[in-house]
C-alpha cells in the first residue's frame, strides 16, 4: 500500500478532505499534515511537514495545496529529495511525473476546481516516470 502525506492552508482545506476520501477509496494511506479549518494559516507550517515525510521516505507521495500553489511548491521543493511540480491542467501533471519524476503535486486551490484537482490526484498517482533521457536531468536537480 502506498502512503501520500498531504498538506494544506486554509485556501485548501475543501479540497484536501475530498482529496482524502478518493485516496482512501482506491486503497492508499493518507497522512494529513494540512490543516482541518479554514482559518487564515501560515502555508509553510503544514506543507514542510508534508514535503519531510517524502524526503525522508515515510511516504511515497506528497500532495500539497493552498491558494495558488506557488507558496506550497514553494516550501516543498526546500527538501532535497522533493521534486514538487505546480500543475494546473491536465498535461502539465502528466508530464511532471513523465519527465520531471516529481513525488509532490502541488495544486492552486483558488484556480482549479474540485474536479479537476481530483483528477489530477488520480493523473498524477497513475503516470509513471518516463526514465531515459530524462533520467540524467533529474539527477541533476538537487544541490548536492
Amino acid at each position: 500500500m502506498k502512503t501520500i502525506a498531504i498538506a494544506n492552508d486554509h485556501a485548501g482545506t475543501e479540497y484536501k478532505f475530498e482529496i482524502i476520501k478518493q485516496l482512501k477509496k482506491q486503497g492508499y494511506k493518507v497522512i494529513n499534515f494540512g490543516t482541518d479549518t479554514n482559518d487564515s494559516m501560515d502555508y509553510p507550517d503544514t506543507i514542510h511537514l508534508a514535503a519531510k515525510a517524502v524526503n525522508d521516505n515515510e511516504a511515497d507521495f506528497g500532495i500539497v495545496l493552498c491558494g495558488s500553489g506557488n507558496g506550497a511548491q514553494m516550501t516543498a521543493n526546500k527538501h532535497q529529495n522533493v521534486r514538487a511540480g505546480l500543475c494546473w491542467n491536465n498535461e502539465l501533471v502528466k508530464l511532471t511525473r513523465l519527465h520531471n519524476n516529481a513525488n509532490v503535486l502541488a495544486i492552486p486551490a483558488r484556480f482549479v476546481s474540485l474536479q479537476q484537482a481530483l483528477g489530477f490526484v488520480k493523473i498524477f498517482l497513475d503516470t509513471k516516470f518516463e526514465g531515459g533521457r530524462h533520467q540524467n536531468r533529474v539527477k541533476k536537480i538537487p544541490c548536492n
